[in-house]
């Protein structure tokens, strides 16, 4: 497997969030992390000086990467999609995936309770967000809490919902809800 280019910092992150989908949340080692972004033990250790400290910028970073999709999808004028739109569809897509995008979250949760208060907090952001561009904020409520669900029956394996189902849910979003 070739390494992936760009810095040894992105490199770990991106082995890291692999290796927790392969692997599992729990199994999350530093020796595989490393011989996986293709870098010593002491070239992780030099960029994330604690195993905390790894798992803190996987979840900075998963939360960054959704943030900066859902921007860019809602500020293309051509599009013309609203930020409730943009976030059924890249909550669809998630979803879709045969592994949780997630995983790395998953681990760094497993490793320290506290990260979920930067979760908390940006999906308080994200609520937030939709709420105020939105007409109807009951319909908002619903879609925010659907899709979260969704969300967390991916990312702990307990997705019970067909492709089918799962695809006519989102529709039923979109066509009622949002701009699609």
């Amino acid at each position: 497997m070739s390494q992936p280019k760009g810095s040894s910092r992105d490199r770990i992150l991106a082995a890291a969030a692999e290796v927790a989908r392969e692997a599992g949340a729990g199994k999350l080692s530093l020796d595989a992390i490393a011989a996986r972004a293709g870098v010593s033990k002491g070239g992780l250790l030099y960029n994330f000086p604690t195993k905390a400290a790894l798992m803190r910028a996987l979840v900075d970073t998963f939360l960054a990467e959704f943030e900066a999709e859902l921007n860019a999808a809602t500020e293309d004028p051509q599009a013309n999609v609203d930020v409730l739109t943009a976030y059924v569809r890249l909550s669809a897509i998630e979803c879709e995936e045969t592994k949780p995008g997630g995983a790395g979250v998953l681990a760094a949760i497993a490793e320290d309770p506290d990260f979920l208060k930067p979760i908390a907090a940006f999906k308080r952001r994200l609520l937030d967000r939709l709420k105020a561009n939105a007409a109807d904020v009951e319909s908002v409520l619903v879609i925010y809490l659907a899709l979260e669900g969704m969300r967390s029956m991916k990312l702990f394996e307990i997705d019970v919902l067909t492709a089918d189902e799962r695809e006519l849910a989102v529709a039923a979003m979109l066509n009622r809800f949002a701009r699609g």
